[in-house]
């Protein structure tokens, strides 16, 4: 098999997850990605098969597009939503 298949991550996995899990299911030795996503982002990740790889370096030369969900007036202890609520604050 080759190509790319485009594939919505999930929040907790990291891109090598993905890549070991399609591995796994399609049976190919093969297979990468184009462009790494913080394990605590998700959405797309581009997934090279087969001769799909060669095409890789390209894609991840395109630039990559982020949406973020901010709640204000909630400090972490690590400063971002992974971490336990150590203090809040009135925003209004």
């Amino acid at each position: 098999m080759d190509g790319i298949l485009n594939i919505n991550k999930a929040t907790g996995m990291t891109s090598h997850d993905v890549v070991a899990k399609i591995r796994n299911i399609l049976k190919q030795k093969r297979v990468g990605h184009a462009g790494t996503l913080d394990p605590a982002a998700s959405g797309v990740l581009p997934i090279c098969i087969g001769l799909g790889t060669r095409v890789a370096e390209y894609l991840s030369e395109s630039g990559k597009a982020y949406q973020a969900d901010i709640i204000f007036g909630i400090v972490t202890d690590t400063y971002d939503r992974e971490g336990s609520i150590i203090r809040t604050a009135s925003t209004a």
